[in-house]
């Protein structure tokens, strides 16, 4: 003991009495030297901490993971020693067992020792926040203490680490962790589930992820906050134990104590409104290590190219071997007294040895149900056979013809009726295809199995009594019409119902043809099952190579645990047993289910020579054997392995055969074997001589397997694989090696290829696919120069491997599971072992992992989907994900793009309860998996992106030097409205220079003119207003001002009023009275707290002196409702207008020149902006000309307005428009549609309305409402012909999409189809686009996206890929000027070039209203010059982006026409990668992506791309939607997507006008003010 650094007299003295025992136990061999270390390790571990002066490096205590805090043995180590085979037999009953075809203890130990080497640069990944009801809440009491032990950096430091283990964990996990940490679990806030990754503690440290810990002393010195903290992952070299962390700084430098509680409220020591900050942070960090390739120098965009495409790497592995040469297998012998053909083998023994057992079935518990003797099997297969060709249908039409295929529908668990069924058919030669039986209408896979039957054009399918009544019926009986099957009739085969046939009827028993004998189906890795015809010449031929390899004799008995419909099942415990007169024991696999010891048993009981098993069955047995202490398997001779090819086979093997070498097992009996479909039995180990050495096995470097080279691992143990032989290949046959993809050529011998049979005993072609038979059974190998080998056709057998020394085949994986990433090969089955080697038992259930790949953005994509245990946590399942990440690709250097959990049970299983890859594959991309928990780690293995652009200086250089008005050779782009024309009668002018002039005038030339008509949701005409009775409305308003206000001339009076006509009254009221009216959407009496703020602060901002309101709302300003968010002793004096007195003003203001201020426009831009802008009496009335111009308003016409009133070209037409151009309007509130859906188009309908305007929000509305209900608006006599010009106001690119399905969806009720138009406004000029009556119709083009990004218009053609229509945005009005400039230099832009739209107009706004009067800013935007050109000409900038194309069509003056294109706002547009996206474009794509995605929103966090989605559907497809998203940002905008946030409809917020507010949106979600369902952070 002395030499391991612990003094042994020191211990305490049971300690040394076990010590002892334990080394006794191992001397005399009742414990296995990894388990005796690891007994004696937990033994010392255990009492170091009482020791004085102990050396902690225990250098040979081997612990492998999962122990140190546990004090059963690992899942993970299985073994002869009895406690650990107990336990396996408890995980497995529980649930928790591990798909042990992939169980390898090396495997084990490097995956974990990979993980450990991940310890040192610990990668800190946000935990994704899920709302608490998308999951179920584990109590506070399952709350287990995390396990102390995960893997470590080196050997050393592990055991040190488990030395300490115990002290730590007593000394840590006091009863106030445990309380903090349920507080913490139960927490409702949706980002206080963990802030920390994976393992990390939360407040406090435990032993786990620490970087090597040196001494105990050490580690409790440093037992401060400071490890709660993520490491810095920016620098890829381990951190040192005492480096100091970057804490926040509202943590830093507490100690343990005191932090404790201060934490608690602020979630993880971060101030709560930056909790999702700290997440994002965490996310940065991840991202900022290196990627894997690394990115060559930046270049200059100017190629077309996207993907960036990976440099050969020069250290690639080559293949340096010769060519290869075929190998030969031994000749098939010959008999003399061989059959001519299967079904005269049967009657042989059927008329011979009639008594002998042919097949014994088992029931349920593993007991003998029945035996079917040859005499028995011979005699109902005459019977059936007969049936089938003579009773069926009539004489002269019999329904079976011999060479029709029929499907047989058996259960595994009726073997019986299956042969019977089997050979009746070969019979009566028919051609038997058999298939699962279905379990209900949508089994996963059903259609492919239709595509099958139908491509075998079967009819008739022959089924048991007992299966038929199971089968799903309709309500009246009848089997139901299974997903993609053709028409089937059903036929029962128990003998019952069958007829003997008469004493003349002899079947045909010709010899061994050509033609079709059966039909095998198999499944292709995209999930089409064909069917492999096997003739009846190659059944013989096949039968008789495997009694030839496998040695079989007259007899023998041979115990069958595989599906005997397909396969290995069929060809040895269906085919081969009968040419042999074998005694075939069938074990179905509910039986191995029920009990897993089943076959061994019965080879123990009936000395079977042969088994037939699966390494499932092995393993199985092995957990179960504790409880058969008597069994003997010295009998067998052979045990075949049909899974032996799959390279994970070999533990499953070896662990077999160390539990049951001492019930006799030889080692030399275990057989793997290599089969495939199309080829049948490729190779197989003939069984070894006794004592003979066992055959070497391949450790293979993973790194040259994924560059498809063989070279022995010597360097690094981590990435290995074990591979055994398959033996030799058929006798027979011919096999080559080939390249998997492009022409069949010879490998080299150090290379990996497909392996290609030529024999008489495989299958002859894909039954009626001749286009594929071809590609598969019928190719010729060619050698290096491309000449082929030989005249002999090969058939590929799907899989790969190479030749080792003495000619033995090693088969390393099949094609249907190789995934292609990068140029390099991997194997799933290979992902699928590392992954359940990452302690899963915590978290996977039953070891469920399917591996598939998705193609995404030019290259594959690796995705894990697994099936949660229903009793781990978010924790637990977190961590085992995030262990999965760093295993893969330290071991398979390989990034996995999205690793999902699902919950138990849930994925489509194959019939045999495998996972049904395609159909999962299938879930996966159409958003129907429904995980509990995803991951997505685009950024690390997303590596051929397009190069970041870097921008270039931009100098005006020579090239764009103006000539005339063109510009670097361009026409420039500008266009320009009709002249306004200049006004001559006196009268006009006086009525048009002033607009409350103009009303004035109105009231007194025809006082009892309409102009306003008022509707509510009935449609009812609810109030209307003269001119007489609005100019005298107004001047009570004016009075009242006068009285008690206290105005002075120029003061700004905010008017808060419902959309309607007291808000048109105050208007004209202010501007009798000379003060400056501010228009205010009220606060929404529901949601005080959210719309009370702008209102105040829009007061507050344009320092109102009175606010003139209704009473109900100046009750609500009062209220203590309002008190709540806003400060309501501080409002300017409140008037209410209900209840004016009759008085007149004693005189109206008339302002001394038209640059007075009229009115102030305040909105709130779709950044969250509020901008004022001062809009003089000259501008309101040049812009109120503009608009009866374009439009031919006129006294005699009537308009109708849908549109919110309070600011832009909606309070333009609502509250100036008719006071100018005298024409009626008619006016809806948008309020009240959500009352009454239909009363703005029964109101166009009504009124006959030729001219109506309205918001996107309204045609949203109507289209989503009543875009169902055509028919019966139609059967109302609705009729919309009449509508002439339908304009959307907006500020912003038109929607294409929703106006079109506007323009669809009414067309019925006569709406034309060019009658629908935008508008565009912006801060600076309310209305520079306005479809009028004059123009030519609105047109539309398609714009390349790419090159949207790079700030260049590139115009393609209609349905060209990455492409998006732009509609042009109305005709300029008349008197407005517009050019496109580049915002960067100011120069003037070329046509058909995207800029910055500037304008001239006299109708501009004169300003922004600010507090400060920032006048760079204002000069900036409103009187800016070009750089050259016409530098005298003052535009005012519109901080949109849009370029203008001159079309063929020709306007009113017979020019031809300019048409301006809005892209989108500058100030909204996303820089990411160097280029420039337009939010819009992403979300149309988002949208896209699921059903279930109502609306989305996308903003950037420092570089990351966050994108919102509003879920329609169920909660359990909130986690469907986070791969969707990332795929198709990524697909078609080449952007990995940093967080995914699912929402609840109607979360993302929009104002009036329909557009989204994204930044208010960006500021909840950094304030955590979303609640969202879930927040995936993409690694």
């Amino acid at each position: 003991m002395a030499d391991r650094g612990v003094d042994v007299s020191a211990l305490p003295k049971e300690v040394r009495d076990q010590l002892a025992e334990l080394d006794l136990e191992l001397s005399e061999g009742d414990i296995t030297q990894k388990g005796y270390e690891k007994k004696k390790a937990k033994l010392l571990t255990s009492c170091i901490p009482h020791l004085p002066n102990v050396d902690l490096s225990l250098p040979d205590v081997q612990l492998s993971p999962g122990h140190s805090a546990d004090p059963s043995p690992s899942p993970e180590a299985p073994g002869p020693s009895t406690s650990s085979a107990a336990r396996h037999h408890r995980a497995h009953r529980s649930g928790g067992a591990r798909d042990d075809r992939y169980r390898s203890d090396i495997h084990t130990e490097a995956v974990q020792a990979a993980l450990a080497k991940h310890k040192e640069e610990k990668m800190a990944l946000p935990m994704p926040t899920k709302r608490r009801s998308a999951f179920v809440q584990s109590p506070i009491e399952t709350c287990t203490p995390p396990d102390t032990s995960s893997a470590s950096e080196d050997d050393g430091s592990l055991r040190r680490k488990a030395a300490l283990s115990a002290v730590l964990a007593q000394s840590l996990q006091s009863p106030d962790y445990w309380i903090n940490r349920s507080v913490q679990s139960s927490s409702t806030s949706s980002s206080a589930s963990s802030t920390l990754s994976h393992g990390e503690p939360k407040p406090q440290p435990q032993p786990q992820p620490q970087p090597a810990i040196s001494l105990l002393a050490d580690v409790l010195a440093h037992t401060r906050i400071e490890n709660s903290v993520p490491p810095d992952v920016t620098s890829s070299t381990p951190q040192e134990r005492g480096s100091r962390v970057d804490l926040p700084p509202a943590v830093r430098g507490m100690s343990r104590g005191q932090s404790r509680s201060s934490m608690m409220d602020t979630a993880d020591g971060v101030p709560v409104n930056s909790r999702v900050s700290t997440k994002i942070q965490q996310l940065l960090n991840t991202l900022k290590r290196p990627k894997r390739p690394p990115l060559s120098e930046f270049f200059l965009d100017d190629s077309e190219e996207i993907v960036e495409v990976p440099q050969p790497d020069p250290n690639t592995p080559k293949p340096e071997g010769r060519q290869i040469i075929p190998v030969k297998g031994e000749p098939l012998g010959v008999v003399s007294n061989w059959p001519p053909a299967l079904q005269a083998a049967l009657a042989r023994w059927g008329a011979t040895q009639a008594k002998s057992p042919a097949l014994t079935a088992l029931d349920i518990t593993g007991k003998p149900l029945y035996t079917v003797t040859y005499g028995k099997l011979w005699s109902r297969s005459l019977k059936l056979a007969y049936t089938l060709l003579n009773k069926l249908g009539t004489k002269s039409e019999p329904v079976l013809q011999p060479g029709d295929r029929v499907a047989l529908v058996y259960p595994n668990s009726d073997p019986g009726m299956f042969w019977v069924a089997f050979y009746g058919c070969l019979l009566a030669e028919v051609i038997p295809v058999p298939i699962e039986v279905p379990l209900s209408r949508q089994d996963a896979g059903s259609q492919q199995i239709g595509f099958l039957l139908g491509s075998c054009g079967v009819s008739l399918a022959l089924t048991s009594e007992v299966c038929l009544k199971g089968l799903p019926k309709t309500p009246n009986g009848e089997i139901i019409q299974f997903k993609g099957w053709p028409r089937m009739k059903w036929v029962v085969t128990d003998t019952k119902y069958l007829t003997k046939p008469s004493k003349d009827w002899q079947p045909h028993i010709p010899t061994a043809n050509t033609d079709t004998a059966y039909i095998e189906y198999k499944a292709s890795k995209e999930g089409t099952v064909m069917g492999v015809a096997v003739s009846k010449i190659s059944m013989l031929t096949h039968c008789q190579a495997l009694t030839q390899a496998c040695n079989y004799c007259e007899g023998e008995t041979l115990v069958n645990v595989l599906d005997c419909k397909k396969d290995m099942g069929l060809w040895h415990g269906v085919l081969a047993s009968v040419m042999n007169r074998i005694h075939t024991i069938s074990v179905p696999y509910a039986v191995m289910k029920a009990c897993p010891m089943s076959w061994v048993q019965r080879v123990h009981i009936h000395k079977a020579r042969v088994a037939l098993v699966k390494c499932r069955d092995l393993h199985w047995a092995m957990m179960a054997h504790k409880d058969q202490r008597d069994t003997n398997l010295s009998s067998i001779r052979m045990l075949i392995v049909a899974d032996g090819a799959n390279p994970w086979s070999v533990s499953s093997c070896d662990a077999f055969l160390n539990v049951f070498q001492s019930h006799g097992l030889k080692p030399e009996v275990i057989c793997p074997c290599a089969t495939s479909p199309e080829a049948l039995t490729v190779a197989i180990r003939r069984p070894g001589a006794r004592g003979a050495p066992l055959p070497a096995r391949a450790i293979l470097s993973m790194g040259g397997l994924s560059h498809s080279v063989i070279r022995v691992n010597t360097e690094d143990k981590n990435s290995a694989l074990t591979v055994q032989d398959v033996g030799h290949i058929m006798p027979g046959a011919l096999m080559c090696i080939v390249k998997p993809d492009g022409p069949t050529q010879l490998c080299k011998t150090d290379e990996i290829g497909e392996i290609v049979i030529n024999s008489r005993a495989g299958g002859t072609m894909y039954y009626g696919l001749p286009g594929v038979t071809k590609n598969t059974f019928e190719v010729i190998p060619v050698n290096q120069a491309g000449a082929p080998i030989g005249e002999i056709p090969f058939s590929r057998t799907g899989l790969l491997g190479f030749v080792g020394p003495g000619s033995l085949v090693f088969v390393v994986g099949k094609i249907d599971g190789l995934l292609m990433v990068s140029g390099r090969r991997h194997n799933a089955d290979d992902l699928v072992a590392t992954a359940l080697a990452v302690e899963p038992v915590k978290t996977v259930y039953r070891g469920r992992i399917a591996v598939f790949s998705v193609t995404v953005f030019y290259d594959e994509r690796i995705v894990i989907v697994a099936e949660q245990r229903p009793d781990a946590s978010e924790e637990d399942s977190f961590q085992w994900m995030s262990r999965v990440l760093q295993a893969i690709d330290s071991i398979h250097q390989v990034g996995l793009y999205c690793l999902a959990l699902v919950p138990a049970n849930t994925l489509p299983k194959t019939p045999l309860g495998g996972i049904h890859i395609c159909e999962t594959k299938q879930n996966f991309l159409e958003g129907n998996l429904h995980p509990c928990n995803i991951l997505m780690c685009p950024h690390t293995c997303v590596t051929n992106l397009p190069k970041p652009r870097q921008k270039q200086p931009v100098d005006v250089g020579p090239a764009s030097m103006l000539v005339g008005n063109l510009v670097a050779g361009k026409r420039i782009a500008q266009a320009t409205g009709r002249e306004l024309g200049v006004v001559e009668d006196q009268d006009l002018i006086r009525k048009h220079q002033f607009l409350s002039e103009a009303l004035q005038w109105r009231a007194q030339t025809d006082p009892d003119h309409v102009l306003y008509v008022l509707l509510n949701a009935k449609g009812v005409a609810v109030c209307t207003a003269t001119c007489a009775q609005l100019h005298k409305r107004a001047e009570k308003i004016t009075a009242t001002i006068m009285e008690r206000g206290g105005l002075n001339t120029g003061d700004n009076v905010v008017l808060l009023y419902p959309p309607g006509i007291d808000l048109i009254a105050a208007f004209y009221g202010c501007l009798y009275a000379g003060v400056i009216p501010v228009t205010v959407r009220p606060p929404h009496p529901q949601n005080l707290a959210a719309t009370l703020p702008t209102v105040r602060m829009i007061i507050d901002v344009s320092k109102a002196a009175c606010i003139l309101t209704t009473q109900p709302l100046m009750r609500i300003l009062r209220s203590r409702e309002a008190a709540a968010s806003v400060n309501i002793k501080t409002w300017p004096t409140i008037i209410d207008t209900d209840d004016l007195p009759r008085k007149r003003p004693p005189h109206i203001y008339k302002p001394p020149t038209a640059e007075m201020l009229a009115y102030l426009d305040f909105s709130v831009s779709t950044t969250g902006m509020l901008t004022g802008v001062k809009m003089s009496h000259a501008a309101v009335s040049t812009l109120c000309r503009s608009i009866k111009l374009q439009c031919e308003l006129y006294s005699s016409r009537q308009i109708a307005i849908c549109l919110d009133p309070y600011c832009g070209l909606g309070f333009v037409l609502w509250c100036l428009s008719s006071i100018y151009s005298g024409h009626q309007s008619i006016l809806i509130p948008p309020l009240e549609l959500e009352s009454s859906l239909p009363l703005w188009l029964s109101t166009l309908s009504q009124y006959k309305i030729r001219d109506t305007f309205c918001s996107y929000s309204v045609m949203e509305l109507c289209t989503k409402g009543l875009g169902t209900q055509t028919e019966m608006l139609k059967a109302r006599g609705l009729n919309l012909s009449c509508v002439r010009s339908c304009v959307v106001i907006a500020e912003e690119r038109p929607r294409l999409t929703l106006t079109q399905s506007f323009s669809k969806l009414f067309k019925d009720l006569g709406l034309s189809p060019r009658a629908v138009s935008t508008a565009f406004g912006s801060r600076v000029n309310l209305a520079i686009c306005l479809q009028g009556t004059a123009g030519p119709d609105p047109s539309t083009v398609y714009v390349d996206m790419k090159s949207l990004r790079h700030d260049r218009v590139r115009l393609v053609e209609r349905g060209a890929p990455q492409s998006i229509p732009l509609m042009e945005s109305g005709t300029i009005l008349p008197g407005v000027r517009v050019i496109i400039v580049n915002p960067e230099t100011r120069g003037p832009l070329g046509d058909s070039h995207l800029g910055e739209i500037w304008v001239n107009s006299p109708h501009s706004s004169s300003g922004y209203y600010t507090i400060y009067g920032e006048e760079s800013l204002q000069a900036d935007h409103f009187n800016t010059k070009l750089s050259f050109g016409e530098p005298q000409t003052l535009w005012a900038r519109t901080g949109y982006l849009g370029f203008i194309k001159r079309t063929e069509l020709l306007d009113a003056s017979g020019d031809r026409h300019d048409a301006l294109f809005v892209v989108g706002s500058l100030d909204e547009t996303l820089e990411l990668r160097g280029l420039r996206y337009h939010p819009i474009d992403i979300e149309t794509s988002v949208s896209r992506a699921h059903r279930s995605i109502a609306e989305s929103a996308v903003f950037t966090w420092t570089n990351l791309l966050v994108v919102v989605a509003e879920l329609s559907g169920s909660e359990q497809e909130a986690l469907d939607l986070v791969p969707l998203v990332t795929n198709v940002v990524l697909e078609e905008h080449h952007l990995i997507v940093g967080v995914v946030v699912i929402v609840d409809p109607g979360v993302i917020p929009i104002n009036s006008r329909g557009e989204k507010q994204r930044m208010h949106l960006r500021d909840s979600f950094l304030a955590d003010q979303l609640d969202p369902i879930y927040v995936a952070y993409n690694m």
